[in-house]
């Protein structure tokens, strides 16, 4: 391996190493495969680039470049994968997600796709100016300056969570990198000789002082720390002071925002079971499990309005609102899978009385009676019981139902200045005929799940009020925008809302075992009514499942009832009706239901194949195959073409026949590129006799094979140095062919197929591209200064005129 090529591999694994200190960043570090093929691919196009004949600042452009297009390869999948204004569009789109992902969560945040672009293009960013300061101008000493940046931000963000490991790991990568300067800068000035014991001098390697030096300083600046204790702050640890990581009561345990999580699994939903639960209820399959509710909305984000928690009791304190808690009662039992972390934990809402095997790592937020995790471990495997109020209000009592208090009114009707008009004039328009908060509360959910507005999961997240003017006026998204928006609009209408996450029903695994998968995340708005408290509605098209309570009773009631109806209701919502006895509310709501649906779904099975996306990948994938049959073809026409094919006479054939000159030399460059495609370089600096000797000797040719290469090599002998007119009149093509199958049959399978696939010699074809590149550069450089010498020579003569005119003083 040569010095520069050295250069490049440690210049990438500096980069590497010093990467790992992102690693306490986020939950998941599947994202670190994806920076390591970044930086791969940056030091692969660094060490092509330079062995071109282009200018040195064209290396690191070119990097860029390259950068870029695996951040649309890999982010903008969406947008389809040729470069173009879609998937800029789509790339801007997860950017801005990312950047809002920040501002949002707590360390370690969920690998969303914003964070997960924002961390590897920063990573690679860093590669290409690593690979730029340390190989391209060769200043190893200097590319500690954007190591050291990579290091610092990532070690200040992790915080409490980052490790000497990282610093060691960092502070090694940069070493390696001046070591292999070092040794590059020995091979360009020569090496280093020392005398003998006797006075004779011989060669031998630099000194390893400086590299004594260099661990002695790095094992120092990981046990200073340890000598002297009192030194909370530096490289090795930011300190974040104070915190156990599993929160105390009276703070909030987490500061992750279950939208933006939300918005991540959602777009890219998996079959991955989260957890499964038994419930005792006829009703289970259309149970939300309801992890946390968002009850403060400032016009960018809806998020928890607590600041405070409280240690997790065994009783839950009564659910706001509600007169009579005095219900029957959902007992279920939940068992959490590994693959659920970093959530709240789910629940049947609104819940009396949770058992946990370890209640101290958990905390209340008693307003929205969300249960916390105080720690990072506490969901693990989880299993836990839950006993939940069984309500069933009717469409008659709610309708009836007395306006909220003021103070429930003032705190949850709460809307930013900054809302746009257009908010609360939809809700005035579509609910227009309402005379009741349940009846304005039906025609918004009416309204979200009908013709007008399509679930889309390609739609940029977001529920600030932009977001939602943005969805209200193209009608597309999914449940996050549902929820956001019908809860905005409903504050608007004075009616008490907020945001609440989870999952929507499992499937049914059989009994009464239900599971929940990734495909299952969900939001949905939750309004309040008077003596019933806090109830969910179904604004998604094609989600969830409509509450039993949002299809009208035929009979109102005079009064709203003092206790919940404990009876199922005969009738559920259906946003599209069937025929179908065996169709079930949750079929009904997923547009499972009817030979229509099932028309559609066909449809867009056929059409997949016509997407841009898929044409596209198709395109790229094409012209990937394209480039790595170049060696292979080009390998194959030159062959062709020397030894004669298409109806040419080449050098030999079936008679004998007198040769030109050139012909001998094709069959002889023929021979010498074959011995190099099956391993066996060119040596310039050897005559073609001593040529043939050596090829025979490696190759260790048979009689035949050894015998050709012998008249191949007196043939082009003959032309080189005989006198002209000699004529050569043997078949040369068939001593070649000769000589390639004796190489062949001693070169193994592993030579034989990259001298098909790979062929060494297809160097040559680089070389003459970058010879063409650097010809054209010259004329374009003579043609400009023959340009500039034109137009100048006419202002350079009136000047000289003027000069002379001038007369001396």
């Amino acid at each position: 391996m040569t010095t520069r090529a050295k250069l490049t591999v440690y210049s990438a694994l500096a980069t590497a190493l010093a990467a790992l200190c992102m690693m306490p960043l986020l939950t998941n570090r599947g994202w670190l495969t994806h920076a390591a093929l970044v930086i791969a691919v940056i030091a692969a196009v660094g060490a092509g680039l330079r062995r071109s004949p282009l200018y040195r600042w064209t290396v690191p452009v070119g990097q860029l470049l390259a950068l870029l297009l695996l951040m649309l390869l890999g982010f903008a999948g969406a947008g389809g994968v040729l470069p173009g204004p879609a998937t800029m569009r789509v790339l801007d789109r997860v950017l801005a997600s990312g950047l809002d992902d920040i501002q949002q969560y707590a360390i370690p945040a969920p690998p969303t796709p914003g964070l997960r672009l924002i961390l590897v293009s920063a990573i690679g960013l860093i590669a290409v100016a690593v690979d730029t300061v340390a190989v391209t101008y060769r200043r190893s000493a200097l590319a500690g300056l954007p190591l050291l940046a990579l290091y610092s931000v990532g070690n200040g963000l992790a915080g409490e969570h980052g490790s000497w490991v990282w610093f060691a790991a960092a502070a090694a990568g940069y070493l390696l990198l001046l070591f292999a300067e070092g040794q590059d800068r020995v091979s360009r000035w020569g090496r280093v000789f020392h005398g003998g014991a006797r006075g004779s001098v011989e060669s031998a390697r630099v000194s390893p002082g400086g590299r004594q030096v260099g661990v002695l300083a790095l094992a120092v600046a990981l046990l200073l720390p340890v000598v002297l204790p009192h030194w909370s702050s530096g490289l090795l640890h930011s300190g974040s002071g104070g915190s156990n990581g599993k929160g105390a009561a009276g703070s909030l345990a987490t500061s992750l925002d279950p939208l933006v999580s939300l918005e991540a699994a959602i777009t890219k939903p998996t079959d991955a079971e989260l957890l499964t639960y038994t419930l005792d209820s006829p009703l289970a399959d259309q149970i939300y499990l309801r992890t946390g509710s968002l009850d403060q909305f400032d016009g960018t984000n809806w998020k928890l309005g607590s600041t405070t928690v409280s240690d997790l009791p065994a009783t839950l304190p009564a659910p706001e609102g509600l007169r009579n808690a005095q219900v029957p009662r959902i007992e279920g039992d939940f068992t959490v899978t590994d693959r659920l972390e970093g959530s709240w934990l789910p629940m049947p809402y609104p819940a009396a009385a949770v058992q946990l095997p370890n209640r101290g790592d958990w905390r209340l937020d008693p307003l929205t009676r969300t249960v916390l995790p105080a720690n990072d471990k506490a969901m693990r495997n989880l299993r836990y019981h839950v006993s939940a109020l069984d309500l069933r209000p009717t469409a008659a009592e709610l309708r009836l139902a007395a306006t909220a208090p003021q103070d429930v009114r003032d705190r949850y009707t709460a809307l930013p200045t900054d809302l746009p008009p257009v908010v609360a004039e939809k809700a005035r328009s579509v609910t227009a005929g309402a005379q009741n908060d349940y009846d304005r509360a039906t025609a918004l959910v009416n309204w979200f799940t009908g013709p007008d507005f399509k679930y889309d999961t390609t739609v940029s997240g977001g529920t600030g009020s932009n977001a939602i003017a943005v969805f209200l006026r193209d009608r597309r998204g999914f449940c996050v925008h549902y929820a956001s928006t019908m809860a905005a609009m409903a504050r608007a209408l004075k009616i008490p809302a907020r945001v609440a996450v989870g999952f929507t029903p499992g499937d049914n695994k059989g009994g009464d075992v239900y599971s929940v998968t990734g495909r299952m995340y969900h939001a949905w708005p939750e309004l309040y009514f008077a003596n019933y408290g806090w109830l969910r509605f179904e604004p998604t098209p094609s989600r969830g499942v409509p509450a039993r309570y949002t299809e009208p009773a035929s009979t109102p009631t005079s009064a709203p009832t003092q206790q919940a109806t404990a009876a199922p209701q005969p009738s559920a919502a259906a946003p599209a009706p069937t025929a179908a006895s065996d169709c079930t509310a949750k079929q009904r709501q997923l547009g499972e239901c009817g030979a229509e649906d099932r028309a559609v779904a066909r449809a867009a099975e056929e059409s997949w194949l016509l997407s841009g996306q898929v044409l596209g990948t198709l395109a790229a994938v094409l012209a990937l195959i394209a480039l790595l049959l170049v060696p292979m073809l080009w390998r194959a026409a030159v062959r062709r073409r020397r030894l004669g094919g298409g109806g040419r006479r080449g050098p030999g054939g079936g008679r004998p026949a007198e040769l030109t000159d050139a012909q001998v030399l094709a069959a002889w460059d023929e021979l010498v590129d074959s011995a190099w495609d099956l391993g066996i370089p060119p040596d310039e600096s050897r005559t073609p006799r001593s040529a043939a000797r050596r090829i025979a000797e490696e190759a260790r040719l048979d009689e035949d094979s050894a015998a050709a290469t012998g008249r191949l090599a007196l043939a082009t002998e003959r032309v080189l140095y005989a006198p002209p007119g000699q004529p050569s009149p043997e078949p040369l093509a068939a001593d070649v062919r000769t000589v390639r199958r004796g190489l062949r049959a001693t070169a193994g399978r592993a030579g034989r197929t990259r001298a098909v696939l790979l062929p060494p010699s297809s160097a040559q074809l680089w070389w003459r591209i970058s010879d063409a590149v650097r010809a054209a550069r010259t004329a374009a450089g003579t043609a400009v200064g023959r340009a500039v010498g034109t137009v100048s020579a006419p202002v350079r003569r009136v000047l000289t005129r003027r000069k002379r005119s001038t007369p001396e003083s």
